[in-house]
C-alpha cells in the first residue's frame, strides 16, 4: 500500500504518543513487560482507524488520541493474555511476555494494561468540550467491545472440542475476536469528532464488515496463496486440523463419505500432503473456495460502499485505500 503524507503523519503521531505513555518504572516486574509489549511494534491498525474516523467526521485528530491509545493498549493486553492461553513462545518475532518473564508476570502485567486502557478515556470526562452523553457513549462502546472480544475468544475455545460448529457460529466468533475492536476503533474516532449517532453507527458497521472480510480472507489465503509470497506453509490450517470458514463450510456441504474423509484428515496429527491436497480438491469441487472468495468480496464491498455516506476528504480516501488494499492482498 502506497504511503501518503497523511498516512505517514498519522503513524508518526501514533508512535510518538505511544512512546510518551507515562508508564511507571516500579515495580519493574509489573511495568517492564508493559513497556516491552508496547515497544515491540505491530501494525497499529486500530489507532490508525480511530484517527481516520475522527478525520472523516471533521474532528480534530488530537481529540482522538486518548481513544487511539486506549484501543492499542487493550489490543496488546489481549495478545499478552492470548500468549499465556496458547503457551506461545514468540510474538512479533520477539519472545512473548509469557516466555520472557513467566505466566504470573504476564497475567499481572496484562491486568495493568487492561486498567490503563480504560484510564486513557478519562480525558473525555474531564474535557469540557465533550458532553456527559458523549463520555458515557465512549465508555459504553469501549466496554462493550472488550466484553465482545472475550466472548469471541470463548467461542473460539469452545469450537476446539465441538464437531458441530456451523459457519454462522464461526462468523459470530469473528465478530468478537477480529471485528469488535476494529468497529470500536472507528466508532470512538467518530464520537471524538462529535459525530452524529448515524455517522458513528455507520463507521461501527464498516469496522464489523472489515473484520469479517479480513478473517475469512485469511482462512482463504491459507489454502490458496502463492507459497512464495505467503511466508508460511500453505494449507497449514488443514495440516493443523483448525476449524476455519473453509473447513466448516466444506463439512456442511460434504456427503457422508466426504465428511468422514475430511474429518479424518483434520484429526490426524501428521497429515500427509496427498491427503491435504485431496481435502483442498474437495473444497474446490464443493465450491467452497469460490463461494468463500465471493463472501470476502461482498463484505469488503459493503465496507467500502458505506463510505459514500461521508463527504470526500483525504481521511475518507485513506480509509478507502486501506480497504481496497486489504481486499486485493494475496498473502
Amino acid at each position: 500500500m502506497a504511503q501518503t503524507e497523511l498516512h505517514q503523519n498519522l503513524y508518526t503521531l501514533i508512535e510518538k504518543e505511544i512512546s510518551e505513555l507515562q508508564i511507571p518504572k516500579l515495580p519493574v516486574t509489573l511495568y517492564a513487560p508493559y513497556s516491552y509489549t508496547m515497544e515491540t511494534g505491530g501494525k497499529r491498525i486500530r489507532p490508525f482507524l480511530v484517527l481516520l474516523a475522527c478525520g472523516i467526521c471533521k474532528g480534530d485528530v488530537l481529540d482522538a488520541i486518548p481513544s487511539a491509545l486506549a484501543v492499542e493498549i487493550l489490543h496488546n493486553f489481549t495478545l499478552v493474555h492470548d500468549d499465556i492461553m496458547d503457551s506461545a513462545e514468540t510474538r512479533r518475532g520477539n519472545p512473548s511476555v509469557f516466555n520472557k518473564w513467566d505466566q504470573n508476570t504476564a497475567i499481572l502485567s496484562g491486568d495493568v494494561m487492561f486498567a490503563d486502557a480504560f484510564r486513557q478515556l478519562e480525558f473525555y470526562g474531564s474535557n469540557d468540550s465533550f458532553s456527559k452523553q458523549e463520555y458515557a457513549e465512549i465508555n459504553k462502546t469501549f466496554t462493550k467491545a472488550t466484553i465482545t472480544v472475550c466472548e469471541g475468544q470463548a467461542l473460539d475455545m469452545d469450537f476446539v472440542d465441538r464437531s458441530d460448529v456451523d459457519h454462522h457460529e464461526y462468523i459470530q466468533m469473528i465478530k468478537g475476536k477480529t471485528s469488535a475492536l476494529l468497529a470500536c476503533s472507528l466508532k470512538l474516532g467518530a464520537i471524538s469528532a462529535h459525530a452524529t449517532e448515524s455517522q458513528s453507527d455507520i463507521l461501527f458497521s464498516l469496522g464489523t464488515e472489515m473484520g469479517i472480510a479480513f478473517q475469512i480472507q485469511d482462512d482463504l489465503l491459507d489454502a490458496i496463496a502463492d507459497p512464495g509470497k505467503f511466508g508460511k506453509r500453505v494449507c497449514g490450517d488443514i495440516y493443523e486440523g483448525k476449524k476455519t470458514y473453509l473447513t466448516i463450510l466444506a463439512l456442511e456441504r460434504a456427503d457422508k463419505e466426504q465428511k468422514e474423509f475430511i474429518e479424518s484428515v483434520l484429526s490426524e496429527e501428521n497429515s500427509k500432503e496427498k491427503e491435504v491436497d485431496a481435502v483442498l480438491q474437495l473444497m474446490k469441487e464443493l465450491e467452497v473456495i469460490a463461494d468463500t472468495a465471493l463472501k470476502v468480496e461482498q463484505h469488503y464491498n459493503k465496507a467500502i460502499d458505506s463510505l459514500n455516506n461521508f463527504e470526500d476528504s483525504e481521511y475518507k480516501q485513506e480509509l478507502k485505500n486501506l480497504l481496497i488494499f486489504l481486499k486485493n492482498r494475496d498473502h
